[in-house]
This record gives structure tokens, C-alpha cells and sequence, in this order.
């Protein structure tokens, strides 16, 4: 049934294909080893999920996406961040883009912000481009910029003039 081959015997070993041999390689072109390599393309990986029984103290830095679902006492910078609706956020938010589904005290700057119908907002959000759905409550004031991620300082909102020449008629 099975048979056992001796030591000294080798196996055949397949002859390498030669585009003389193999028409299909001879399509195949030569690889310059003296080319610069071309920088693949960043892969998306899944975001860093901070679960709704942890509690942060202290700023967040990140390159990539972050999901949060707990509390942090803190400035978050990321690429992508997702606040959860079970999240409280007490602290400046900068992001690409910004989902807001639960609590931030404090400002967003984001390129895309988006306050869905269960976010609550309490700062100013300095964006490229803002949308708010039915239901999200907000308090502060809006403000669209090109570069809303600059570190530059914004303005403040003027209060509205008040003509005092005119209160003693």
C-alpha cells in the first residue's frame, strides 16, 4: 500500500519555466531591482474602541480612527473619531472627521462634523463642513472655516451692537 522512499533517492525536481518554454511567461516583464519602490497604499485598520466602562484622564493622540464609548477628561486628536451614545467627551476635539452620537463639553474642530440625533453638544464647533441631524442638541456657536484643523486662534463671536445714543428717549 505505502512504500517508503530511501534516502538517497530525490525526487524529480521540476524544470524551471523559460519564456521559450512557457509562452504565458514571456509576457511577464523584467523587474527593475534599481526602480524606488511605490509606497503601497495606507491600509484602514479597525479603530481603537475605548468601552463604556473606562474612564480617561489626560489628553488622546492618535493617527487613526477611535471609537469612544466611556468618559474622557481630556483633548482628543485623531484622524477619524467616533463619540458614542454612551461617551461624555470634557475636553477640545480635533478630527478629520467627527461623529458625535453622545456628550462633548467642550470645542470640535473637525473637517466633517456630524451631530446625529442623539448628540449633545455644549462648545463651539469650527468646521469645514457641519451637519446636524433632527433631534441633536446643541449650545454654542458655529463657525465654518477652509482649515477649521489650523491651531490658529478664532475669533470670537462679536456680541450684537447696541445703540446707547438712542436708550434715553
Amino acid at each position: 500500500m505505502f512504500s517508503k522512499s530511501r534516502v538517497s533517492e530525490t525526487p524529480a525536481q521540476p524544470k524551471p519555466a523559460t519564456p521559450e518554454s512557457d509562452p504565458a511567461r514571456a509576457e511577464i516583464p523584467a523587474v527593475d531591482a534599481t526602480a524606488a519602490p511605490v509606497a503601497a497604499p495606507r491600509q484602514r485598520t479597525a479603530p481603537s474602541v475605548l468601552s463604556a466602562d473606562l474612564t480617561i484622564k489626560g489628553d488622546l493622540q492618535t493617527a487613526g480612527d477611535v471609537q469612544i464609548e466611556g468618559n474622557i477628561d481630556g483633548d482628543i486628536r485623531a484622524r477619524q473619531l467616533t463619540i458614542g451614545e454612551t461617551a461624555t467627551v470634557r475636553g477640545e476635539v480635533l478630527a478629520d472627521e467627527v461623529i458625535v452620537n453622545g456628550r462633548v463639553v467642550g470645542r470640535l474642530r473637525g473637517l466633517k462634523v456630524r451631530l446625529s440625533s442623539t448628540a449633545r453638544v455644549e462648545g463651539d464647533i469650527i468646521h469645514k463642513t457641519i451637519a446636524i441631524e433632527s433631534g441633536a442638541h446643541f449650545e454654542g456657536s458655529v463657525q465654518r472655516q477652509d482649515d477649521p484643523l489650523s491651531q490658529g486662534g478664532t475669533k470670537k463671536l462679536a456680541p450684537p451692537a447696541t445703540d446707547f445714543s438712542k436708550a434715553g428717549e
